[in-house]
This record gives C-alpha cells, sequence and structure tokens, in this order.
C-alpha cells in the first residue's frame, strides 16, 4: 500500500514510542529524530511503500540507540496478558463453535493491544463485545471452501498477544486436515512476532513455524530471503493477519494465490483503501 498524508504524523508518533523503549539519552534521541526528518524528507512521497518507509525507520533506530528489541518488555506482557484469558476465550467458543466465531477471534486479537492492557481490565468484556459485531466484509464460505479444498495452508502472523488467539483459528483449522506453516519475522520489529514469541505462545503444536528472512514491518517482499520466497511460492492456500501485511501484500501481484485477509481496520489510511469504515472487522479474499 502507498503512503498517505496521514502516516507522518503516524511514522513520528511510532519513532518517538520506539527511541522511548529504546534509551533515556535524550541528546541521542534528539540526534535520531534530526535524522528521521531528514530521511522522511528524502522518502515520505507520493507513490513511497508504507512498509519499507516505516521499516527503515525503525531500523534506524535500532542501529543508532544500539537496541536490538525495542519493544522486549511489551512483548513477554502482551504474551502472557492473552495466555491468562485464552480459558475464557475457549469457553466463549464451546457455546458456538462455528469457524466465523474462531475467524472473529482471530480478528479480535489483531483488535487488542494486550500491551497496554493489564490484568484488572475487563478484557473479556472486550472480547464479548466484539464478537457480537459482524464481519463487515465476511467471505467465510469461500474460506471455508479453501480450507476443503487445500493440502496445505501459510498462515502469516503478526503481533505478540495475537498469537495466542491465533492458536484457536489455528486449532480450528487443523480439522480440515491441513498441513499448516506459519511465518514469523526474523529479526524484532515493533511487537510483531518472532521465533521466540512464536514458540513461547505455543505456536509449534500447529505447525511448522519459518522465519521470513527479514524484520520489517509487515510483509516487504524485497526483503524476505530466498528460502521464505520459495515457501511463500509454493503455497497457494495463504491466510495473513494484520494491517501490515495487509499493506505489504497488496503491493504485489498475487492473482495466482487464495489470499485471505484477517483483519481490523484500525487507521484511516487503510479503511480508505479497502472500502470500509474505521475498526471494522474483516475477513476477505484478495
Amino acid at each position: 500500500m502507498k503512503i498517505s498524508y496521514e502516516c507522518g504524523p503516524c511514522f513520528l508518533r511510532q519513532a518517538k514510542e520506539a527511541m522511548d523503549l529504546s534509551t533515556d539519552d535524550e541528546m541521542l534521541k534528539m540526534e535520531i529524530m534530526e535524522e528521521i526528518f531528514k530521511f522522511l524528507n528524502d522518502n515520505f512521497k507520493l507513490g513511497a511503500n508504507s512498509n519499507s518507509t516505516g521499516s527503515k525507520m525503525h531500523n534506524m533506530i535500532k542501529q543508532k540507540t544500539c537496541c536490538r528489541d525495542p519493544y522486549y518488555r511489551e512483548k513477554i506482557e502482551g504474551n502472557e496478558i492473552a495466555l491468562k484469558y485464552l480459558p475464557d476465550v475457549k469457553k466463549i467458543l464451546e457455546e458456538d463453535d462455528s469457524l466465523e466465531n474462531y475467524v472473529k477471534i482471530a480478528i479480535i486479537g489483531n483488535i487488542l493491544d494486550f500491551g497496554a492492557f493489564t490484568l484488572d481490565d475487563d478484557i473479556e468484556g472486550v472480547i464479548k463485545e466484539s464478537l457480537e459485531k459482524d464481519l463487515v466484509i465476511k467471505d467465510i464460505e469461500e474460506f471455508e471452501e479453501s480450507l476443503k479444498t487445500n493440502d496445505k495452508v501459510l498462515y502469516l502472523v503478526d503481533n505478540t498477544g495475537e498469537i495466542v488467539f491465533d492458536k484457536l483459528l489455528l486449532s480450528k483449522i487443523k480439522e480440515y486436515d491441513l498441513d499448516i506453516t506459519i511465518a514469523v519475522k526474523s529479526e524484532p520489529i515493533l511487537n510483531d512476532a518472532c521465533m521466540k514469541e512464536a514458540l513461547e505462545a505455543g505456536l509449534d503444536k500447529y505447525g511448522e513455524i519459518v522465519e521470513i528472512g527479514a524484520g520489517t514491518v509487515g510483509y516487504v517482499d524485497s526483503e524476505i530471503s530466498e528460502e521464505f520466497r520459495e515457501i511463500f511460492n509454493n503455497h497457494k492456500f495463504i491466510i495473513s493477519k494484520g494491517m501490515g501485511n495487509y499493506e505489504g501484500l497488496t503491493e504485489i501481484n498475487l492473482d495466482d494465490k487464495e489470499l485471505f485477509f484477517l483483519l481490523c481496520a484500525k487507521c484511516n489510511t487503510i479503511s480508505k483503501d479497502i472500502g470500509v469504515n474505521l475498526h471494522d472487522m474483516l475477513l476477505f479474499k484478495k
């Protein structure tokens, strides 16, 4: 997806957040912010790729602060809080174990920023409220047809915390007797899931976990490894979680794929691009 004017403030907000998590050195943060302004001045323009621009900015911060994983603590907390609420979510699904409900749960995981919640917050209430909402785009019949007619699927995960809820959908997919390959980032970026977090959440119980060969915001086709490109090319059926992967995958021609996006439209740029309202929950085939 291409940059919109609204991406500018978002880049700066993310830059401040990443720097504050990386270092307490105020002078260093000032120097880095000056470089970010220069970088955006050269690269923030009509037609630029949002994922690639954001990835370069975050990697600049990591390099300058010598902090490989600014969101390390947030990722641990996200998984821990999500795991605490997993039994409650399972009880909800026992009452209605439809495929649509499992899809909704996975999308609700995308809505919740688990790192921002405490154990006192009413996460269960948010989950139940979200389950009562309809998917605004609901290609559930096409999705189930792909589950029935393919023998393998590539599942691109998004954030920590969220991946705990992905486990439930992965368990449902297993009922269709598919071989599942789960793709994670190779290097830390934001609070995206890497191999360590995926293993800690227990995703390896549902399929083989592979790395994409890069640490990018979402999927950036030019940055993935040749090993992952072979895996990607060998899968006809692909499930993409979250906005970052949507931004990247819509930049390339994938007409030969059965590609399904599961996400919540959490920003105006993406909601306008898809043609939905802010905060709508979506399951749709590209």
